[in-house]
């Protein structure tokens, strides 16, 4: 990413504002937890009684689907447990060695354009993956960051295989953001094979341990971190009561 487009997709807040909170919870947060914590700091939020938050969670193994999700890509229903959600998207895989970053963003304190902000999203992770020499592309066609692949080929073509190594599905209510991001780290990769992920079957997954970077989960949240605030802007440390 380029300095120019750095500046295009930062998202920073009204002068003033205060710093977004960002939380890391340990160990495998359930999903209906996870929900249930995003609606109530959104509606706090958009009242204006919280700051913003990010909150960063690894999951048990599950299923999403997005409000686009077709039935015909869950291709093993029955492996892990699946849960209807309201953000956009397809079908998606969260599990343990991902990283999953719930973005809890007042729009109306920023810019209330979505698409602009979901280019931002996708800033802050191929930033994050810039940081550890890996290049990470938006497609038009497809959400999401993706990585080349030169060492697979694709069957069928000689085009170069590409695999995703981020998802993204974000939801509005009263121009706050809830849902978010997901990078994979050390994932178990074959769990992927129980859906189509996001509804693309040309293409694969891939995380950073594939990519041969071993790298720490508590490494990647400060990269994370560091890439979020040159888009979003500062955060500081929130320590739930």
């Amino acid at each position: 990413m380029t300095q120019r487009d750095t500046l295009e997709t930062r998202f920073f807040a009204h002068a003033g504002s205060p710093a977004v909170r960002w939380r890391v919870s340990e160990g495998l947060t359930p999903y209906p937890q996870a929900v249930e914590l995003m609606e109530t700091e959104a509606a706090k939020i958009a009242a204006g009684a919280a700051d913003e938050l990010v909150w960063l969670v690894e999951h048990p193994p599950l299923y999403t689907a997005g409000t686009s999700a077709k039935p015909e890509d869950l291709v093993a229903p029955d492996r892990f447990e699946v849960f209807e959600t309201g953000r956009g998207g397809e079908f998606t895989y969260h599990g343990p060695g991902q990283r999953v970053a719930y973005v809890m963003l007042d729009l109306k304190r920023r810019r209330q354009d979505v698409r602009a902000f979901v280019s931002a999203m996708e800033a802050v992770i191929i930033t994050t993956l810039a940081s550890m020499n890996v290049t990470g592309e938006r497609r038009e066609d497809r959400v999401g960051v993706w990585v080349r692949r030169p060492d697979k080929p694709r069957l069928g073509d000689d085009s170069m295989a590409e695999d995703k190594i981020a998802a993204i599905g974000i939801r509005l209510r009263k121009w706050v953001s809830f849902h978010g991001l997901a990078l994979n780290v050390d994932p178990d990769l074959e769990h992927f094979s129980g859906i189509v992920p996001c509804g693309v079957r040309e293409h694969g997954v891939t995380s950073l341990v594939d990519l041969g970077l071993p790298i720490p989960m508590h490494e990647s949240d400060i990269r994370l971190r560091d890439a979020f605030e040159t888009i979003f802007g500062p955060t500081v440390i929130d320590h739930p009561g």
